[in-house]
C-alpha cells in the first residue's frame, strides 16, 4: 500500500498540578479554542473538549506522524504558557505530569462526547481522582496508587 492511512480516537484526560481547582468559568471557552489550535497545528483535531476547575477531557483523532506522547508534550506547555498570560490567577498554573489516553471506537463517538460535555453534572457524584481510578481500571491499566497524581 503506497499510503499511510489511520483514524485513531483518543480520550484523553489530564489534571491540573495537585488537582487545584483553577479554572474560572470565564477562561474555559479561551482556553479549549487555544488547546484545540495545538491539537490542529498537530493534525490532531479535537472533536469534543471540556475542562472542570481540576482537570480536561479532550476526544481528539491522533495524527498519524505524531505520537500521543508528542501531542500531550505540546499540548499541556504551550496551553499552560498561554494561560499564565491570560489573568495573574494563572501565573504560577501548571498541570500534571502525566495524563491518561484511552481508545474510542467509531460506534463509542457520541457516548463519549455526551460523557465530555457532561462533566459538571457528573462530577456532583463523583470526584476526578474515582472517575480516573475507574478508567484505570475499565481499561485494565495496572498502576500504582503512589504514581498516578502529583
Amino acid at each position: 500500500m503506497p499510503q499511510s492511512l489511520s483514524k485513531v480516537y483518543v480520550h484523553l484526560i489530564f489534571s491540573t498540578k495537585n488537582r487545584e481547582r483553577t479554572f474560572r468559568d470565564d477562561v474555559r471557552p479561551n482556553l479549549h479554542a487555544y488547546i484545540g489550535g495545538i491539537l490542529r497545528d498537530l493534525d490532531s483535531p479535537c472533536i469534543e473538549i471540556n475542562t472542570e476547575p481540576d482537570h480536561a477531557h479532550l476526544l481528539l483523532i491522533l495524527s498519524r506522524t505524531h505520537t500521543i506522547s508528542d501531542v500531550v508534550g505540546q499540548a499541556k506547555p504551550g496551553s499552560s504558557a498561554w494561560l499564565k498570560t491570560r489573568d495573574r490567577l494563572y501565573s504560577q498554573f501548571h498541570w500534571q505530569n502525566g495524563f491518561g489516553a484511552f481508545s474510542v471506537s467509531q460506534s463509542g463517538l457520541a457516548e463519549v462526547r455526551e460523557y465530555i460535555r457532561s462533566q459538571a453534572e457528573h462530577h456532583k457524584r463523583v470526584s476526578f481522582q474515582d472517575e480516573f481510578r475507574g478508567f484505570l481500571k475499565r481499561y485494565e491499566v495496572e498502576f500504582d496508587e503512589r504514581y498516578v497524581w502529583d
